[in-house]
C-alpha cells in the first residue's frame, strides 16, 4: 500500500511541475514563459511571447518578476537539464515554476510556431513524435 501511495504522490508531483508543449501551447492561465537557452540558441529559434533569459541572468530576471505570476521554463531539449536548474533556483526565490519537458527541440518538432530570422515559421510535425494533422494524440 505504502508503495502505491508513494507512486501516486510521486506522478502527481511529476505533473504539478512539468508540462509538455502540447499543453503549453492550449494552457489558457496566465504564466510567463522563459527561455534559459544562451544568446545563440535564442537567435536560432524561440518561442513566440517568450522571453529570453538566459540562466546566468536568471537570479537579476527574478528581482523584477511578479512572483504570483507562474512561469513555465524551457531550454534546448530532453537532453539538456538547464530548465530543471532555472526551475530548481526560481522555486527557491518562491516562484511558482514549472518546466516545459522535451524543451524548444519538442516544441517544433511537434509543429508548433516558433520565430526564426525574425519571422514567424512552423515545422511539419515529426511523426515519431507527434500525430501528423493534429495536435491531440489522445493523452
Amino acid at each position: 500500500m505504502l508503495e502505491r501511495m508513494e507512486a501516486i504522490d510521486y506522478f502527481a508531483a511529476k505533473l504539478r511541475h512539468e508540462i509538455d508543449p502540447a499543453d503549453l501551447a492550449t494552457l489558457d492561465s496566465p504564466f510567463v514563459l522563459i527561455d534559459v537557452r544562451n544568446d545563440d540558441a535564442w537567435k536560432q529559434g524561440h518561442i513566440p511571447h517568450a522571453q529570453h533569459v538566459p540562466r546566468a541572468h536568471l537570479d537579476e530576471w527574478i528581482t523584477t518578476h511578479d512572483t504570483r505570476v507562474p512561469v513555465v521554463v524551457h531550454c534546448w531539449g530532453p537532453g539538456c537539464n538547464g530548465a530543471t536548474k532555472a526551475a530548481l533556483r526560481l522555486s527557491q526565490a518562491g516562484v511558482v515554476a514549472r518546466e516545459m519537458i522535451g524543451g524548444f527541440e519538442y516544441w517544433v518538432r511537434e509543429g508548433l510556431p516558433y520565430i526564426a530570422a525574425g519571422a514567424r515559421a512552423r515545422a511539419q510535425a515529426d511523426p515519431l513524435v507527434a500525430v501528423t494533422g493534429s495536435h491531440d494524440c489522445g493523452c
